[in-house]
């Protein structure tokens, strides 16, 4: 089947894990587990064919270099787990507009280069999918971002809570095009909000009802640095609290649950420390109370989710699906379409993996059944 040939936009933590990954998990044996993977061949493709052949950012420190030596440049200072040999991938210079948060200006410098003429180089390079990871909050440049990608017909895989794939707006424009869309905002492999959902699941299976929930995040990276601008928030906010509370069977007041980001505490640098408190009753009334704490490396911890959905994207392109595309957003990511438990999704996914045109099909006749 060949090389699923990818763009990155935003060569950050996220950029950082998803390359060294790509680049870790070479030959490795389909009886071989990869932790953080559904399945070492996804389809035909394996993460070997991953192949990175463009990437953008506007950092001066690192529009230029090459995406090996641009993944390990500061502010980037996710942990590193693999070497990556010098890959002929110069980052390009994209477009800012609203990508640089007021307590990131310090530490990202908008590159003195022109911006480069992205839907070009997405043709030139004849890229396949292209993953947004531009910061939270970038609605402006994710969408200018979304009309190269469009210009170009690439799929597209949105990381970050800025809704496209569950806005039939941009859902109809992806389907006019001929190309699929995966999102909105990744969800990790073991992350705060696929462990605080699970957790509300199991509560609602086991007939306990909630009162009270909150879920409290920190760390070091620049994320956490960007969310201290509260405007930049508020699509995050709704994505996490969206993704939890869909997991209730009747929505929570609004004042009995709090999810988000709290503070950025630099000395963590990519980890990310979450606290997932749950107050509620069992039979008779009597209390039940639950606390959690988790401790991961941020970056790492989607890396692996991101590499499914890549190779899922692809075979949606393989089997001509375009919009967005219901099984793997519905996964593997917090804001989909349609909002299913993750038991529900998985299935989905699996169904989907193993014949992508029929199980595309079926997903869409449950549109609006959550």
């Amino acid at each position: 089947m060949g090389k699923i040939k990818v763009a990155i936009i935003g060569v950050g933590n996220c950029a950082s894990s998803l390359v060294q990954g790509i680049h870790k998990y070479v030959e490795t044996p389909d009886d071989e587990p990869i932790p953080g993977v559904m399945h070492n061949r996804v389809g035909e493709y394996r993460i070997e064919d991953i192949e990175v052949v463009a990437a953008f950012d506007v950092d001066r420190n690192k529009v230029g270099k090459d995406l090996s030596q641009a993944i390990f440049t500061a502010p980037n200072n996710t942990i590193k787990f693999a070497d990556v040999p010098y890959l002929g991938v110069p980052v390009e210079r994209g477009m800012t507009h609203d990508g640089i948060g007021r307590y990131v200006s310090d530490l990202v410098v908008k590159s003195p280069h022109s911006t480069a003429d992205i839907s070009g180089i997405l043709r030139e390079r004849e890229v396949d999918v292209v993953i947004n990871y531009l910061p939270v909050g970038s609605e402006m440049a994710t969408k200018w971002y979304v009309e190269q990608i469009l210009d170009a017909r690439c799929a597209m895989i949105n990381c970050i809570p800025v809704f496209i794939a569950r806005e039939n707006y941009w859902r109809s424009r992806f389907e006019e095009r001929g190309v699929p869309v995966i999102g909105d905002d990744i969800k990790s492999q073991v992350g705060a909000t696929i462990v605080h959902r699970v957790l509300t699941r199991l509560m609602e299976n086991r007939g306990a009802e909630i009162d009270n929930t909150y879920q409290l995040n920190f760390g070091g990276n620049t994320d956490f640095l960007n969310m201290l601008e509260r405007e930049r928030l508020v699509s995050k906010k709704i994505s996490k609290t969206g993704s939890v509370t869909s997991q209730m069977d009747e929505e929570p007041e609004a004042d009995t649950i709090h999810i988000g980001p709290s503070d950025h505490v630099p000395w963590l640098q990519d980890r990310k420390w979450c606290y997932i408190h749950i107050d509620g009753k069992v039979f008779g009334g009597a209390p039940v109370k639950m606390e959690v704490k988790l401790e991961v490396w941020d970056s790492p911890n989607s890396a692996g989710v991101v590499v499914d959905a890549i190779r899922c994207a692809k075979l949606a392109l393989d089997h001509g699906q375009s919009g967005a595309v219901f099984a793997p957003s519905a996964y593997f990511m917090k804001s989909p379409p349609i909002q299913y438990t993750d038991a529900e999704a998985h299935e989905m996914v699996e169904a989907f993996i193993a014949d992508p045109s029929v199980a595309g099909a079926q997903v869409k006749q449950r549109d609006g059944s959550r």
